[in-house]
């Protein structure tokens, strides 16, 4: 019963998870940290911890008042398994029905008293949390996203090594392509003034392989990227890459659609439905008014321009005149709202840019609202008939250019979702529960008013419907792709371009000049240029998947280490400073005033 342990009698035969009743009567060892601890008149009882569940220990007297316990403790018993008194069950827990009557006990750690309780819905700030973030991965709850991230990503790989994949590492230090995301950036010391990047995906590196005849590649990789941070972003975050030679889009998505339905079944228990439903992307807009639609409820968009162009309200003919349009969605059965309710659903699509909104309730007489002396008698029913609406209904408009109309009612359905209790109850066994859809044939270019050119809606890499590139690049079409679930986007990919004089022309329309591309992609047009089959690929983000299928809205408590929404490790207090003489090491000198003694 001594504080230190002195021979291997400590190491555990089970752990704190197993024991059953068919243990009952067997010697064993178990390890682990005190949870909890009761004194019942002379005899204690002591909830031992680790990742596998909790067994109840039973001291006797003489041996508790030999050794002194602390939560968090860190502990090696021996004892008898013995079966509970049947009062005594506890049904809630796998080892409820047997307990340890200790022989010997030996603290191999002696713990501080925690911060925070080591418990399962812990209500504490997340700063002390990830301040303390060793001990708030003690917590079972913690533990089980950990595991479950680790059976999913398991799944995925064994899918995938089930396919003939093959698992390639691509390079963490290379070199920076600043498109998109910035960069971070790590300098050289052996190459004064020259740095490196940190990936923010292996997309040319996989490409690369794909000329180098690895016709089926994939990887679990970690990308970095110096960005905004939001529930479902971080710094450094980890997808699962993979690229296929000699296919299309159709042979990727039935590969991933195969991968998923293994990796359900495997890690979840979940049969998913395949193959999963396509969208083109102008498709998905003109429906949902988003390219990442929540398909579990309907309540789609409505084109009701038609009606709007012959009626006198001056708000949506003045729209039409000037370009845009009339979308509005109906609300099954929501004349009942308060009008308090519907000014807020106002608020949402003024948030999102819209100049105001429009409704009415539904109803052949005229109906209520702003909209009925515009809807009198005729046009009361044309306009039924127009938005599908019966009476009792709520229909709500947004007058705007397209993509504003697109942006607001889009974001307006998902809340009209949340708040009215549109999305189906629906265990996370059953498939139900999961709506996964390819959205597909995304716009090539977006133009930026501020630098005025043409940036890539997907990557430069990117390959064309139209191979020929004919027409204006702001009316061109991508063969790029996004995958997603209940409303999320779950990862992109693409058909890639596998011509040097088609990537040429594209970097041509994106305003990068001959020498740019030599200096930034060189390596990669001289691969394309010794004979690159026709490939594609995706890309799957493994934070934001698992986090969905432990049903969490932020990726932050699948990820063991995160970061904050200033990208700071509470934990480790990085980033930091670093003295100047290893600056001096690797050639950096910064602008940043050194701090005064005593200035933190």
């Amino acid at each position: 019963m001594s504080s230190q342990a002195s021979s291997a009698g400590w190491k555990r035969t089970h752990t704190c998870g197993e024991l059953r009743a068919a243990h009952i009567g067997q010697e064993v060892v178990l390890n682990g940290w005190v949870s909890a601890r009761r004194d019942h008149g002379g005899v204690y009882f002591v909830d031992l911890r680790d990742r596998y569940g909790l067994t109840q220990i039973v001291l006797s007297e003489t041996i508790a008042d030999g050794i002194k316990l602390s939560p968090e403790d860190v502990l090696t018993v021996r004892g008898e398994v013995i079966v509970r008194d049947a009062g005594n069950v506890n049904e809630k827990r796998e080892t409820g029905e047997i307990e340890l009557r200790v022989t010997a006990v030996e603290t191999l750690a002696s713990a501080k008293l925690p911060p925070f309780e080591i418990i399962d819905g812990l209500d504490t700030a997340i700063e002390t949390r990830l301040r303390h973030r060793f001990l708030d991965l003690r917590r079972p709850e913690m533990q089980a996203r950990l595991m479950h991230r680790s059976r999913f990503v398991g799944a995925l790989r064994n899918a995938f090594l089930a396919r003939d994949f093959i698992e390639v590492e691509t390079p963490i230090l290379t070199k920076a392509t600043p498109e998109g995301a910035r960069d971070y950036l790590v300098p050289s010391r052996v190459h004064p003034g020259k740095f490196y990047a940190l990936p923010q995906s292996p997309q040319i590196f996989k490409q690369i392989l794909m000329v180098s005849g690895y016709d089926r590649y994939f990887q679990v990789a970690r990308c970095f990227r110096d960005e905004d941070l939001r529930a479902d972003r971080q710094p450094e975050f980890t997808q699962l890459d993979m690229e296929m030679s000699f296919v299309e889009e159709e042979d990727v998505f039935a590969a991933w659609e195969g991968v998923l339905v293994d990796t359900f079944r495997e890690a979840l228990g979940v049969e998913l439905e395949a193959p999963f439903p396509r969208l083109r992307w102008s498709e998905a807009m003109e429906r949902f008014g988003s390219d990442k639609p929540d398909m579990r409820y309907g309540c789609e968009l409505i084109d009701v321009a038609e009606w709007a162009r012959a009626s006198d309200f001056k708000v949506f003919t003045g729209a039409l005149e000037g370009g845009g349009g009339v979308r509005g969605l109906c609300v099954p059965g929501g004349a009942q709202l308060s009008r308090k309710k519907i000014e807020a659903f106002e608020a949402v699509v003024k948030e999102f840019g819209a100049k105001g909104m429009a409704w009415w309730k539904a109803a052949a007489d005229g109906g209520a609202g702003p909209l009925a002396r515009f809807a009198a008698g005729e046009r009361a029913g044309a306009l039924m008939q127009a938005m599908g609406a019966k009476d009792g209904d709520l229909c709500l408009f947004v007058a705007d250019e397209i993509p504003i109309i697109y942006r607001t009612l889009g974001e307006l359905r998902s809340h009209l979702a949340r708040e009215l209790g549109w999305i189906p109850e629906a265990a996370p066994t059953d498939a139900a529960a999961w709506r996964l859809t390819w959205v597909t044939h995304f716009p090539m270019f977006e133009w930026d008013p501020e630098t005025k050119r043409y940036f890539s809606s997907h990557h430069p890499f990117t390959a064309p419907e139209d191979w020929d590139l004919a027409g204006e690049p702001a009316d061109m079409t991508s063969r790029a792709y996004d995958l997603v679930l209940n409303g999320w986007e779950l990862g992109s990919g693409s058909v890639r371009i596998h011509r040097e004089d088609v990537q040429n022309k594209v970097f041509e329309l994106l305003g990068i000049g001959p020498e740019e591309r030599q200096e930034k992609f060189g390596f990669l047009l001289d691969a394309l240029a010794y004979g690159a089959p026709p490939h594609a690929g995706f890309a799957l983000g493994i934070d934001r998947i698992v986090a969905l299928t432990a049903g969490l809205d932020s990726i932050r408590d699948v990820v063991a280490f995160p970061k904050t929404a200033s990208a700071t490790d509470l934990m480790c207090s990085a980033p930091s400073e670093v003295p100047p003489e290893l600056l001096s090491e690797i050639h950096i000198r910064t602008a940043v005033p050194a701090p005064r003694p005593g200035q933190v």
